[in-house]
């Protein structure tokens, strides 16, 4: 007879230590998973500092069989979410279950259970902890491993999610480009790039070295001014930005960066991360004591780059602005010898960048989606 599920919030060091070692256990013969950082997971779950928790909340669950963890997740309180949205959502994330409806279902309940103590009667993910930082699941895709902080999950997730009633929020898309492409891209582009350029008379730079840590402190500053109305947004705390400009000055390679100024000041930035994810899965998420030496060692031979985000002032955007920095990378693109790269993430809500994707011959690789429970009254999809 199958032992009892017990689903109880994450309380001793051995709990801690269950909850952390679940991925490893959960995608020990799969080919494509990557470890996450270790020291990264257990700061972005709530186990150690992170400055996303100073304004918001976190709760960790895990679920028990005979003394073997079999499930995990978080629930989460966004503040600024539930000021900005003036809804009573509640979030999820680090999710990880084994197959089966009663693990999944006694981990929802529970976290539903800890939102409703405050009043948050919609649950949404998953999130790791927000937008801002990995989010959705993944649907389709499941050939080849994910890119550098993008998710990956087992196929039965999205199953069991729908069984217990969640319905889809927001779909959100991987495109995958070739460098072979550059070759065919719309001459329409072109001429948006030039017809921008000369309207507001942009000046293209990389991110200075000498000042990087200003640099990035910029790059985040557009990142919160430019995404307003983006679905779900929520900006960064100025902590938070502190944080990732920590971390980032360290993965970020000026000839993947660019910036879009007007009369000096900068309006658009956009950067790419090299694909760190085949070295992270060689250290097996270590950082310490050598890890991050071999991350960081020769990355001349990393071909594959993950170009995440595409930021432009409000009142400069729809100009082609955003395209006109892009074009700054090309020239280090073709001389670093990047082969691929991955856009990514783009919502289905986000019209303008899907249709320059796909304009450009980008082709949808991955497709991840964020849940809402109750489920959402059903919406239009972005045509693919």
């Amino acid at each position: 007879m199958m032992s009892q599920l017990i689903v109880k919030p994450v309380e001793t060091r051995y709990e801690k230590r269950l909850f952390l070692q679940l991925p490893w256990q959960i995608y020990r013969d799969d080919p494509n998973w990557v470890p996450p950082i270790r020291i990264f997971q257990k700061e972005m779950t709530g186990l150690a500092h992170h400055p996303f928790y100073q304004q918001n909340q976190g709760k960790q669950f895990l679920a028990l069989r005979g003394g073997r963890c079999v499930g995990r997740i978080v629930a989460i309180i966004n503040r600024e979410h539930i000021r900005r949205y003036n809804e009573p959502v509640g979030f999820f994330g680090f999710l990880e279950f084994e197959d089966d409806p009663q693990i999944l279902a006694g981990l929802i309940d529970a976290a539903r259970a800890w939102l409703a103590e405050h009043g948050l009667t919609i649950i949404r993910g998953p999130v790791n902890p927000s937008l801002n930082y990995e989010c959705g699941l993944l649907v389709e895709g499941f050939d080849s491993p994910p890119t550098f902080m993008m998710t990956y999950n087992k196929p039965y997730y999205e199953a069991r999610l729908l069984e217990y009633g969640f319905g889809v929020a927001q779909n959100l898309y991987a495109f995958e480009g070739h460098v072979d492409m550059l070759e065919s891209i719309d001459r329409k582009l072109d001429f948006v790039i030039a017809e921008a350029t000369r309207r507001f008379h942009i000046k293209l730079r990389r991110l200075d070295r000498r000042r990087f840590a200003d640099e990035v402190r910029m790059f985040l500053d557009i990142y919160n001014r430019s995404l307003g109305g983006t679905w779900g947004f929520t900006p960064l705390s100025e902590e938070e930005a502190e944080a990732m400009v920590r971390v980032l000055r360290y993965l970020i390679v000026p000839e993947l960066t660019a910036v879009a100024e007007v009369e000096g000041r900068p309006i658009a930035a956009v950067f790419g991360l090299l694909d760190y994810n085949p070295r992270i899965r060689q250290i097996d998420g270590k950082l310490f004591p050598f890890g991050f030496v071999r991350l960081l060692w020769n990355r001349r031979a990393i071909k594959r780059v993950r170009l995440l985000s595409t930021n432009v002032l409000p009142e400069y955007q729809r100009w082609g602005v955003g395209l006109v920095a892009m074009s700054r990378l090309l020239p280090d693109v073709l001389e670093w010898g990047i082969q691929e790269a991955e856009f990514s993430w783009v919502l289905e809500s986000n019209h303008l960048s899907f249709k320059t994707l796909k304009r450009g011959g980008a082709r949808i690789t991955k497709r991840y989606r964020i849940y809402d429970y109750p489920a959402p009254a059903p919406s239009p999809t972005a045509s693919e």
